[in-house]
This record gives structure tokens, C-alpha cells and sequence, in this order.
């Protein structure tokens, strides 16, 4: 990646470092639906009314309306709702942190669907460190009684469904698509997708009204870690490849966990501090820098 696709990156790592925790504040309020529906439309909202200003182009949205459904489902709607309901049981640097894992499934995946981002030594001996990271960070809930196990799985299936969202979204890129086309398409699509589900599975009319902190965070998340993400995503994705806009997912707990310490006190076992270690040595690996610089041979050698 160049200087400017690097410095796009670590602004959406701090938008979506942000939205772990947006969703730690919602949680005491509101239910994962709601959330979600929330955030989506919101976003939709947002992207729909700066239409002239961004260039978004309604005849391609409608075009390529059922790819982008697709893209709606497995890159927000079900990534979305499975990570509200895990921080409803995990703090939200720890939620980040096994979210880090999407690189991993990415270039996991990226080896049987793709020619151009075939698994090489490297990266398959860091997709190997990565999970090593993420099975320290859950071993010790395997024997608690009082088990957050399924909301760590709950995370981590969202970390495989944006994975799977990554290498669909490049086909987007050969269409013509502009960023702004995708990430508006897709979200629209999840908004038609949820709304009805919180609606009925969620009766949000019969909850208590939500006090001014969960109000804002609803609107940052829908506004800044959704509306203009997916902006700035689909713009890295187009110049740096799949596996290189994941990355984001390994800066994004920096943010998270800085803000749920501060801001909501909450506390990290040191054994997830130890998988972030792991995950992140893994993560060097696949970006195959180490071992330019170390002079490594091996890097581009395919498995």
C-alpha cells in the first residue's frame, strides 16, 4: 500500500475502533436489533441525502440492486447483529480484538477463491499465529461456568462473515461501482433487512425512552463509523486489495480498548492482551514486510 492508502487506514481504524465503543454505550439501553436497525438506517439516511454532493449514482445502485443485497447481508446486517449481541456479554476492546481475526479467514479464504492472493509460506504461517492468538484469548472461558464462550463465538463469525464480504466486494470494483455506489447500496439493503426484524422480534415502542448517551452513540456509530466508513473502505479496497484493507481490524482494538477503559472502565485479562500479541505477529506475517526486511526468501512462496 502507498503512503495515502496507509493513512486511510488508520483513519478507519479509528472509525471503526469508535464503533465498539458506540455499541458498548448502546447496549445499556437498547437491544441488538434496534441497534443495528439504528445504525444501517441511519447511515442510509445520511448517504441518500448528500447524494449531489458525493456523486452517488441511484441508476447504479438499482442496476446491481441484488449484489449489493448480498453484500448488505454479509458485510452489515449479520456481522452487525452478531457483534451488539456478543458486547451485550463482552467488553468492547475485547469484542475488537477477536474481531482482529478477519484477516486471518481473509487470506484463509482468499487461497481457494482467488488467483491473485494465493496463500504463501508467510501467510500461512501467520494465519497459523493469528488463530493461536485467538484460541489463548478464549481458552480460559472453555472451563467458566458463567461462560461468555458463545459471545466470543458470536464475534469471531462476524469476523468470518466480513471476511467472506471482503473478497464478494472486489468483484464490485470490475462492475464500474464508485466506493460511494457500495457502500450505499449496502447499507440501504440492511436497513430494509432489519428494520422489520426489530420491529417485530424487538417492539421497540414498548422500551423505555434511552437517555441522551445512548441517543448520541446511536447516531456516531449510523453517522461516523458506518456512513463514512464504508466510504473510506471501499476506497482502500479498490486500490490495496482484500487483504490489505482487513488490516484495519488489527488497529481498530487500539481504539476501542484506549475508550472502553476510559470512558466505560472497563478491564482486559492479560490473556487478551497476549492473543492481540499473537494475532498481531500473524497479521505482520501476512503483510510479508518482516520478511522483506529481514531478507526472507520464503515470503512469496506459495504453500
Amino acid at each position: 500500500m502507498n503512503a495515502q492508502e496507509w493513512g486511510l487506514l488508520l483513519f478507519l481504524s479509528l472509525l471503526w475502533g469508535g464503533s465498539f465503543f458506540f455499541v458498548g454505550v448502546a447496549v445499556k439501553a437498547l437491544p441488538p436489533f434496534t441497534i443495528v436497525a439504528a445504525r444501517v438506517g441511519i447511515a442510509a439516511v445520511l448517504l441518500w441525502s448528500t447524494a449531489r454532493l458525493t456523486g452517488l449514482s441511484p441508476r447504479a445502485v438499482a442496476r446491481h440492486a441484488p449484489a449489493l443485497a448480498l453484500l448488505g447481508l454479509i458485510n452489515n446486517a449479520a456481522p452487525f447483529v452478531l457483534i451488539v449481541w456478543g458486547q451485550t456479554r463482552l467488553a468492547s476492546g475485547l469484542a475488537a480484538i477477536l474481531n482482529a481475526s478477519t484477516p486471518i479467514f481473509t487470506v484463509i479464504l482468499a487461497h481457494f477463491v482467488t488467483t491473485t492472493e494465493r496463500l504463501t509460506w508467510s501467510r500461512f504461517g501467520g494465519a497459523a499465529l493469528g488463530l493461536a492468538g485467538v484460541a489463548a484469548m478464549m481458552g480460559g472461558d472453555y472451563l467458566g461456568a458463567d461462560s461468555s464462550l458463545w459471545a466470543e463465538f458470536a464475534v469471531l463469525g462476524a469476523a468470518g462473515a466480513y471476511a467472506c464480504a471482503s473478497l464478494y466486494a472486489r468483484r464490485f470494483r470490475a462492475r464500474g461501482l464508485a466506493p460511494i455506489d457500495i457502500a450505499t447500496g449496502q447499507v440501504t439493503a440492511a436497513a430494509l433487512m432489519l428494520l422489520p426484524l426489530a420491529l417485530f422480534v424487538d417492539r421497540p415502542w414498548t422500551l423505555p425512552a434511552p437517555g441522551l448517551a445512548p441517543l448520541s452513540a446511536i447516531l456516531a456509530i449510523g453517522a461516523f463509523s458506518t456512513a463514512l466508513a464504508y466510504v473510506v473502505y471501499f476506497r482502500i479496497l479498490a486500490g490495496a486489495g482484500a487483504t490489505n484493507v482487513v488490516l484495519v481490524t488489527l488497529l481498530a482494538p487500539v481504539t476501542s480498548i484506549f475508550l472502553g477503559a476510559f470512558a466505560l472502565g472497563e478491564r482486559l485479562e492479560l490473556r487478551h492482551f497476549v492473543g492481540l500479541a499473537l494475532i498481531a505477529g500473524g497479521l505482520a506475517l501476512i503483510d510479508g514486510r518482516v520478511w522483506r526486511w529481514l531478507g526472507g526468501s520464503a515470503a512469496g512462496v506459495r504453500v
